[in-house]
């Protein structure tokens, strides 16, 4: 027969039960359109967060204490700090760092913020006046840290916008004062909301003069008079001179600290760490279409499970073929191209409910996020090759099992 003529053929056995085979297809159906939807949310989510990163300023790098080797790009945060406030500063001399733009250190720790009788225990961070810029943090009323404050080790803060309003609700609070860690502080500003994403975390933060987040607040302090910080964020004057700018920190730590071997700090830029999100959200998206898969694979063997009926309700009418001269590769052909048809037309209809379903998906509240979706073309291709394999894999054994019957015992088959 020719390949025409056995499409035909299989698509009038499929409409012969139309019932069976279309709940057939909906396993296939139901497979697909949840590797599409779950594997869109994963790469939304991951779009998500690289956009998150990027939005935290522009030619970041960032300055920790400790090597690389004690925390991957992260370096050795948690330990001992190596890092001072006048590291930091040493870092704008153009004449040794000429591609360095600004610095913004910063010193976090927590604390107890109250007010009016409500109390909010939130993370403190101490920053510099260049912290505003570099970290894209602007003020929504009153006024940011100035460095008369950060000299005058001045009790002063920058309330984040629901830390302000846990604490004073919809009046202003500028003004106002608070008492973090048994101190008191005068509010002189509140920062703008962030809304969602990593830079909405201010939004639950407050700012403080490092000097102030050191000598006041920090529960752990050197005997040295330097003020230690835990990251040096490092705006470079362009993406081109990145490289340019690590190497210049690097030279101007190591002279500072007297290295010779190995680096107590870690420089790392956003890209890095970007990369290194990427490469967990990879993983995270490919689970996701694992799990998914699942459900195509229990699909495929309800196609297998239909095929092996088909053949033994159909085995007299396999035999009638055979004595009327259809050859074992017609019967095989036949049979294959049925599973098939339900798995490829199963794939296309999973397709656009997936499709559907990320469009639903898109832009709805789960908690305090909001959903994104990626739908993209080539998940749609692997998700059809997919379920054509399966429907390849899980036919052949029923078309084979119909086309090594012999015609006689097919006959006399009851």
């Amino acid at each position: 027969m020719s390949p025409f003529t056995t499409f035909l053929t299989a698509l009038s056995s499929l409409g012969a039960n139309k019932l069976r085979s279309g709940l057939t297809l909906l396993g296939i159906v139901i497979g697909v359109a949840a590797v599409i939807s779950l594997m869109a949310i994963g790469r939304g989510a991951q779009q998500t967060i690289t956009a998150n990163i990027a939005s935290l300023g522009t030619n970041l790098l960032f300055v920790r204490p400790g090597s690389s080797s004690q925390g991957g790009i992260f370096g050795g945060l948690g330990s001992a700090s190596t890092l001072t406030l006048d590291d930091a500063y040493a870092l704008t001399d153009p004449a040794y760092a000429p591609s360095v733009a600004a610095v913004a250190p910063e010193l976090r720790t927590t604390g107890q913020v109250v007010a009016s009788g409500k109390n909010t225990f939130t993370q403190v961070i101490g920053v510099t006046p260049e912290y505003q810029f570099v970290r894209n943090v602007p003020v929504a009323s009153g006024q940011f840290i100035t460095w008369s404050q950060v000299d005058n080790v001045s009790q002063v803060v920058v309330l984040g916008t629901r830390v302000a309003e846990t604490l004073f609700g919809f009046r202003d609070p500028t003004g106002q004062t608070v008492r973090i860690g048994g101190r008191q502080f005068t509010v002189i500003g509140v920062l703008k909301s962030m809304g969602g994403g990593t830079q909405g975390l201010f939004d639950d933060q407050v700012l403080v003069p490092i000097t102030t987040a050191y000598y006041r607040l920090a529960s752990q302090r050197t005997t040295q008079g330097s003020v230690n910080v835990q990251t040096v964020n490092v705006q470079v004057r362009s993406a081109g001179a990145m490289n340019n700018a690590v190497q210049e920190i690097a030279t101007v730590l190591r002279l500072r600290h007297r290295i010779t071997t190995d680096d107590d700090f870690t420089v790392s830029s956003q890209q890095e760490t970007i990369q290194a999100l990427e490469e967990t959200t990879n993983t995270f998206v490919v689970f996701l279409g694992a799990i998914a898969g699942i459900s195509l694979l229990v699909g495929g063997i309800g196609i297998m499970n239909i095929m092996l009926v088909s053949v033994t309700e159909r085995t007299r009418e396999i035999g009638i073929r055979k004595a009327m001269g259809a050859k074992r590769r017609d019967i095989l052909l036949q049979f294959v191209s049925e599973a098939t048809l339900l798995s490829l037309g199963g794939g296309g209809l999973g397709v656009l409910l997936g499709l559907v379903l990320s469009r639903i998906v898109d832009g709805q509240s789960l908690g305090n996020q909001t959903l994104q979706t990626a739908f993209s073309g080539d998940i749609a291709v692997l998700a059809l090759v997919v379920s054509a394999v399966i429907g390849l894999f899980f036919g052949i054994y029923p078309a084979f099992r119909a086309a090594r019957l012999h015609p006689i015992e097919a006959l006399r088959y009851e």
